[in-house]
C-alpha cells in the first residue's frame, strides 16, 4: 500500500488511504477493529475511485466488505493484481 500511494501521490493523484493498524506489531482491540472499519468505509464515500492493493490476488475479509461497499455506493473499483 505504501508503494501504491507513494507512485499515485508523485503521479499528482490526492490519495485517501486506509489507516495502518499493525505497524508497531501490537494487536488491536475488536473495538479498534470496529472504528477502523467505518473509518474506510468514510474514506471510501471521499473517493472517486477506489484501488485495492491485493498482492498475489489475495482480498482478506475487511477489504471484501469495502468492495462490495464501494459497489453499492457506485465507485469505481480497480486491481493491483488480477483477481
Amino acid at each position: 500500500m505504501r508503494r501504491a500511494n507513494r507512485d499515485l501521490t508523485f503521479a499528482g493523484v490526492i490519495v485517501v488511504a486506509p489507516g495502518e493498524a499493525d505497524v508497531t506489531g501490537e494487536l488491536i482491540s475488536n473495538e479498534q477493529k470496529a472504528v477502523l472499519d467505518a473509518l474506510h468505509l468514510r474514506k471510501i464515500d471521499l473517493a472517486d475511485r477506489v484501488l485495492i492493493v491485493n498482492p498475489g490476488g489475495y482480498i482478506g475479509e475487511s477489504t471484501s466488505k469495502e468492495i462490495a461497499y464501494a459497489h453499492a455506493t457506485g465507485k469505481p473499483v480497480s486491481f493491483t493484481d488480477p483477481v
